[in-house]
């Protein structure tokens, strides 16, 4: 598990508000805000910052864990009415592993952002 995650965004109204909604399904809040940016967390210990830039940066991929798969699938409806780009429906991933079962969304800045469920169905 990462401690933190720092990236920067071009839109930074746009990223936070389709963070905030996109990752509420999995428990990410608001911990702080400051003039660098925001900083969210689903438990107090790892935190995902969004850091206001000039420029769009590069490519991010980010993989957030799910406690099941219709957390997987709430995560999707909810990044995709934030204003994220389907960027893969949530399903089973199986050239991945068997029991990958994930959902892809585009944020706004263009950051691929994963939420998976690794264990088979209830």
């Amino acid at each position: 598990m990462f401690d933190h995650v720092v990236f920067g965004v071009s839109d930074y109204a746009a990223c936070k508000v389709f963070f905030l909604k996109a990752l509420a399904p999995i428990g990410m809040a608001i911990v702080s805000e400051g003039p660098l940016g925001v900083e969210l967390s689903a438990d107090g210990k790892s935190s995902l910052c969004i850091r206001r830039a000039g420029e769009k940066s590069g490519h991010l991929h980010l993989a957030f864990t799910a406690e099941s798969r219709a957390q997987v699938e709430r995560f999707h409806r909810a990044a995709l009415a934030a204003g994220g780009k389907d960027n893969g429906a949530p399903g089973l991933r199986p050239n991945y592993t068997g029991n990958y079962y994930a959902a892809f969304v585009l944020s706004p800045n263009g950051h691929n952002i994963e939420v998976v469920y690794h264990e088979p169905e209830a």
